[in-house]
């Protein structure tokens, strides 16, 4: 297929909605404004232009579309190189092929692993056991009960359930000391690293982008890294969304007769995050869910007891320089609820910082954020 490249100028504001299956269109980025740097001839003054044209290439990967933007002298190499990575990467985790390197693993119960795979399954350990149990990649044969991965949905007979829990603990999980296998404890234990996997690549896209000395942003359908600033040095703007449905507009779970619901209902997004060199990361029930029989089920799920979260959150976002990290603790962080998020802050401050939303439609953001973070709602700072 013929490479199709979107060259976009210097963007004097720009601002990048953050959401779960969202993509930023070539209509939209084609829109962006430019401004141009005075230089001290006109031969100065086209280099240093053409320097700080923004290359963009959309994908459609890991389930979603996804918007790579560069600029540098080697810019077009850079974006190439990304897109390649995330594809691959794409091939070897998606735990619904049944050819990708999780697909046969879940299908033998062991098997040998690449560096990549044996990574994440060493930090998924990690974090299973750090969130105690909050984030849980066995949960995969509990989510295909549920139809999250058909999309066939249905509420399980609880019976089945209770089966099936019986094989979601990342304890039956092993590597081996070279870390080039991986073996299961257990016959039906199944993986799935869907819950990091993008947060992965789309580090390994910013170091692309760091190995060529360029600088832009990464839009992997939602889970944004921006690698340095602006061209003119300012940060990026990304915006985090307000927790709506793309099906409806409505924003399930928030309690609409408090005053902050209403405030909510009225802005166009959560808040603005600048960022340089970091990742920005939301998790929300309002991603993916169903009705049935007058309830809503969403998709993230509890791993204690195999049914939906139901924390008294609504929208989680994390920021960290590690994508990887911040991918797992979003969807963490939801399911652990506002007071157990906070405790574990409070101990891993020095990692990640995190804005929340609750049913009440209160937003919360935690001190790290106060020069970084802006809202149109009231802000609840959490503080050590």
């Amino acid at each position: 297929m013929k490479k199709q490249f979107i060259i976009i100028t210097f963007i004097a504001a720009c601002c990048l909605m953050i959401c779960a299956c969202g993509k930023t269109s070539q209509e939209e980025a084609a829109a962006q404004k430019t401004q141009t740097a005075s230089a001290g001839s006109e031969d100065g003054q086209q280099e240093l232009k053409e320097q700080d044209e923004i290359l963009t290439k959309e994908i459609f990967a890991m389930d979603t579309y996804m918007t790579l933007s560069a600029y540098g002298e080697e810019a077009e190499e850079a974006v190439e190189e990304a897109a390649e990575e995330i594809t691959r990467l794409d091939a070897l985790l998606a735990a619904e092929r049944e050819d990708s390197e999780i697909g046969v693993l879940n299908k033998n119960g062991d098997g040998p692993v690449s560096e990549d795979t044996a990574y994440l399954i060493e930090r998924a350990k990690t974090l299973h056991d750090e969130t105690e149990g909050a984030f849980e990649i066995t949960i995969y044969p509990v989510k295909k009960l549920w139809g999250f991965t058909s999309e066939e949905y249905r509420v399980p007979d609880p019976a089945a359930l209770e089966k099936t829990l019986q094989l979601v603990d990342s304890g039956f999980i092993h590597l081996t000391d070279d870390q080039k296998k991986v073996m299961f404890d257990k016959a039906g234990v199944q993986i799935d690293l869907g819950g990091i996997a993008k947060g992965y690549a789309s580090s390994r896209a910013a170091e692309i982008f760091e190995e060529h000395s360029v600088k832009g942003l990464i839009n992997l359908g939602g889970n944004v890294q921006a690698v340095g600033g602006k061209p003119d040095g300012s940060d990026w703007r990304v915006a985090v969304r307000r927790p709506e449905s793309t099906q409806d507009g409505a924003i399930p779970w928030l309690d609409e007769s408090s005053e902050e619901a209403k405030a909510v209902e009225a802005e166009d997004f959560i808040g603005i995050v600048a960022a340089q060199d970091k990742a920005v990361i939301t998790s929300g029930g309002y991603e993916r869910y169903f009705e049935q029989d007058g309830k809503i089920y969403h998709h993230i799920l509890d791993a204690s007891t195999g049914y939906p979260s139901e924390s008294d959150l609504i929208s989680a976002t994390v920021v960290s320089g590690d994508g990887t990290l911040a991918d797992g603790l979003s969807t963490s962080v939801f399911v652990m609820g506002r007071e157990r998020a906070q405790e574990y802050w409070e101990e891993h401050s020095d990692a990640f910082d995190m804005i929340l939303m609750d049913q009440q439609g209160k937003l919360y953001a935690t001190e790290g954020l106060k020069d970084s973070f802006t809202s149109g709602l009231e802000i609840h700072w959490i503080e050590k």
